[in-house]
């Protein structure tokens, strides 16, 4: 079987790589760096520039699937023309794929893609499954359902498509995790605001497998990508000092201190998702990690 990855040098994409090989799948990825471009028999690289809509279709040669991580990071400050950025990254990709499957006349068996758990809105009470519709009117809520729109398009009568909602992922060097614990490792940890908003949480390495799990048990339709057990905000920090063996003791930090700091983008730590994972593990998915403090012990 061969995959085209995309965002495949990303935290997710480089473990789900990883399992690719694992397994015997070759993989075909798109890079806009031709220098970041190899040619070994199971790893080959193809460029593409989505802005100028430039794409070498020889990366679908012999592909039977498409797993699509690609989209700028959220993690950086919401300017408007960076907002611009985030949206298209993931919604002009998409189009440029399905252009090129389309004029070059490729078949496509299924196409995995990442969507996020952004597009529920936010709430203390709420436990959401995939077959909730309403949708968070912030700017990811508008973000994620444009983007799965977009990634509606690669269906046809014979190509599946999966879309896969990722939680806040949990990696040791990457992501959001080292970031978290830096103030708890200093002794400066506290919760967020109250500190009771939900975090549906998943281990990387859980959700690279899941990717693979969807793409070679033929998986179609929304998937939560998230642990069975989301934690609140105040548990996440209490549970990752301890692992840590480190004290907590400074006031909840204000809402209003981080929304001076991080201007719009603060909302990705007071936004409240609690996620339902039952869709995924009825299919018979395994986690390694579903609880968190295994996952942080593992992590930390």
């Amino acid at each position: 079987m061969t995959v085209l990855i995309t965002g495949a040098t990303g935290l997710i994409g480089q473990e789900i790589v990883k399992i690719c090989h694992a397994e015997g799948i070759t993989v075909h990825y798109l890079t806009t760096s031709k220098s970041k471009l190899k040619s070994d028999p199971n790893y080959k690289g193809f460029y593409w520039n989505p802005d100028n809509n430039e794409i070498d279709h020889k990366c679908f040669e012999g592909v039977s699937a498409i797993i699509n991580m690609v989209g700028a990071t959220i993690a950086k400050r919401w300017t408007d023309s960076y907002k611009k950025i985030i949206l298209e990254s993931r919604t002009k990709t998409a189009a440029l794929l399905q252009d090129t499957i389309e004029k070059h006349n490729y078949s496509i068996d299924q196409v995995v893609s990442a969507s996020a758990i952004g597009i529920y809105p936010s709430s203390y009470v709420n436990y959401y499954e995939e077959t909730n519709t309403e949708i968070s009117s912030t700017f990811l809520g508008d973000v994620v359902n444009a983007w799965e729109d977009a990634v509606d398009g690669f269906k046809t009568p014979t190509c599946r498509v999966a879309k896969i909602r990722i939680g806040l992922v949990l990696a040791s060097d990457e992501g959001a995790l080292p970031k978290m614990v830096q103030p708890i490792k200093l002794g400066l940890g506290a919760p967020l605001g109250s500190g009771k908003q939900w975090q549906s949480w998943i281990h990387v390495k859980d959700l690279a497998n899941m990717f693979v799990f969807a793409l070679k048990n033929g998986l179609e339709g929304i998937y939560n990508g998230v642990a069975p057990n989301p934690v609140t905000n105040r548990d996440l920090t209490k549970i990752a000092a301890k692992v840590l063996k480190r004290p907590l003791l400074l006031p909840n930090v204000p809402k209003f201190t981080l929304k001076l700091v991080l201007g719009e983008m603060h909302i990705l730590l007071f936004e409240s998702q609690r996620v339902s994972s039952q869709k995924m593990e009825i299919e018979g998915f395994d986690y390694t990690y579903a609880n968190l403090k295994p996952a942080l012990e593992d992590l930390l």
